[in-house]
């Protein structure tokens, strides 16, 4: 059998994929855009990729393909009904980050609260040495406990959040972008009480035709000017230039990402200009990326092509 890993880097250098040698035979290709796919997968039995485009133009050549593995738990890069057509089965990952952004979320969270940024500078630029008094707390902070803690999403990743935002002290509160939640753990609101009462607003919603552009320039009009937005989600949930004139303007005080609706970061992107990491920090998409977690993923698809192999039908999103 012929496997073909489109994206090995997209999981990191350092962590061992030798586990898909068991398969068959396995051809590494650090990064493949779309130019480069179909040439790729041609002779592939199994395709291992994360952003890599599959679709007909991709995988028309490719006759013998029976699996698509992602490295991802989105699946937006394939077009399932034509996979379904050709009786390709696609597997992704789930829940295998979860631990991984519920921390980054808090991570974010707490050094725009706590103006962790400007302190640390402060001690190193050498100002604090000069000073006469022991202390010094010159950008005033907040604490979490007794504050309103704001989630639009609440699967895996967003009940993760509340819970730790329940042991610093939150009330949490959560807007069901679907409408479809279940969860009764918390206090579900209507999206413009999610605006108006959250302190701590974050968003772990996936993308979707109802989430797009979600958190706009009327949405930040009827939030707190201390409040704070995380989005650990996907960049176009909140539109960009709405987001940079709310926070130039006051409308909140901070905003902390790790997912941008371009990526990488394009030149042109306005948040490029806020230089102060006390009202913005900006992570390279990396939430989901500790060691255990992409270990993990390495592992989880192993096992997706396992199932696949046994007559299982594991992970499989296009049934």
């Amino acid at each position: 059998m012929k496997l073909v890993v489109l994206e090995r880097n997209s999981v990191g250098t350092d962590i061992d994929v030798s586990c898909y040698e068991k398969f068959g035979e396995v051809t590494y290709y650090p990064n493949t855009v779309a130019e480069n796919t179909a040439e790729r997968v041609k002779d592939a039995d199994v395709i291992i990729a994360n952003k890599a485009p599959m679709n007909e133009d991709t995988l028309k050549d490719a006759p013998n393909v029976k699996l698509i593995c992602l490295f991802a738990t989105g699946f937006d890069n394939v077009d399932l009904a034509y996979c379904k057509s050709r009786g390709i089965k696609v597997a992704n990952v789930v829940n295998y980050s979860t631990a991984a952004v519920v921390q980054h979320t808090f991570l974010l969270a707490l050094a725009l609260e706590e103006k962790l940024v400007h302190y640390d500078n402060y001690v190193k630029s050498g100002e604090y040495g000069a000073q006469d008094r022991f202390s010094n707390f010159d950008r005033p902070f907040r604490e979490l406990e007794g504050k309103t803690w704001g989630i639009v999403g609440m699967g895996n990743i967003g009940k993760g959040v509340a819970k730790v935002a329940q042991a610093f002290g939150c009330k949490v509160i959560f807007y069901s972008a679907s409408g479809k939640s279940t969860c009764t753990e918390y206090e579900r609101v209507e999206f413009d009480a999610l605006l108006s009462q959250s302190d701590i607003l974050s968003l772990h919603c996936p993308l979707s035709g109802r989430t797009r552009g979600l958190i706009n320039k009327e949405a930040f009009s009827k939030m707190k000017q201390s409040a704070v937005l995380v989005n650990v989600a996907r960049g176009p949930v909140v539109d960009t230039q709405a987001l940079y004139d709310a926070l130039m303007e006051g409308q909140i005080a901070a905003a902390g990402l790790d997912v941008l609706e371009k990526e990488p970061i394009s030149r042109d992107n306005p948040l490029n200009e806020i230089k102060d990491s006390t009202k913005l920090i900006i992570t390279p998409h990396l939430a989901w990326a500790s060691m255990e977690a992409r270990e993990r993923l390495v592992d989880e698809v192993a096992k997706n092509i396992q199932a696949f192999l046994d007559g299982e039908e594991r992970n499989i999103v296009n049934k």
